[in-house]
């Protein structure tokens, strides 16, 4: 594969950090790794992987602490893997900024599958942003910068946009006024079949509109439609700058 794309794998165990980068590796990708949080700071400071791999339970700084971090200055995919079966460790990342999680034992395949996925919407989504004209929209008391993947409020104060809030934005401000499906929605972020990511759904909604201020009970940007899904009912303003 020319021009491979480069996959930081971060778990302290030896042998899933050895399997994956023989994976990877065969079927393409170019492969870092690094055992615990330490590690990932200096891989990181020397390279710009174009997908995280990152596990939750680690000695030192576990997952969503990295996770947290990266996401301070960085929009870069995230899949997180999780060892506990319990649904809650699976929500909490994807609320702090993961893209996906995967519990453990996992099938190296499906992995694959998703790691793709996600490249593939990700550079959609780049090409996208990179044509989007106008490059900033007003609404609310919001102005995005398409480009930079960044919120602008009234007051001044900047929020960046994980890859995933990003994502869901755009697709309710590319459709104003129209009903978007929940089974929509998973497409455009996990590219699978909605039932198993009804949960995911529901966190991703819920921290869009945290976000943006905006409470589901009187709405004034994301509306919910009983039975139709949810409709961005704010005015849009499309800027030159």
């Amino acid at each position: 594969m020319s021009n491979s794309k480069q996959i930081l794998v971060v778990d302290d165990d030896k042998t899933i950090r050895e399997l994956l980068s023989e994976y990877l590796s065969k079927v393409g990708f170019s492969v870092i790794s690094a055992e615990d949080g330490i590690e990932m700071e200096k891989q990181l400071a020397l390279h710009q992987p174009d997908l995280i791999v990152l596990d939750i339970m680690m000695p030192g700084d576990d997952g969503f602490v990295l996770c947290q971090r990266v996401r301070q200055n960085s929009n870069v995919p995230i899949i997180m893997l999780t060892a506990n079966s319990d649904e809650v460790d699976r929500v909490l990342g994807l609320e702090i900024g993961a893209d996906d999680y995967m519990a453990k034992p996992f099938s190296p395949r499906e992995l694959l599958a998703r790691i793709k996925a996600l490249l593939r919407r990700s550079a959609f989504h780049k090409a996208a942003i990179d044509s989007v004209k106008p490059r900033f929209m007003k609404f609310a008391q919001w102005k995005l910068d398409a480009l930079q993947q960044t919120l602008l409020n009234d007051n001044g104060e900047s929020l960046s946009l994980t890859g995933a809030d990003f994502q869901l934005l755009m697709l309710f401000l590319e459709n104003p006024n129209e009903a978007i499906s929940r089974d929509k929605i998973c497409q455009t972020l996990h590219g699978r079949d909605a039932f198993s990511n009804e949960r995911a759904i529901d966190v991703h909604l819920s921290r869009l509109r945290q976000n943006l201020g905006d409470d589901a009970k009187n709405p004034q940007i994301i509306k919910t439609v009983r039975g139709a899904g949810y409709v961005f009912i704010a005015e849009i303003q499309r800027l030159t700058e």
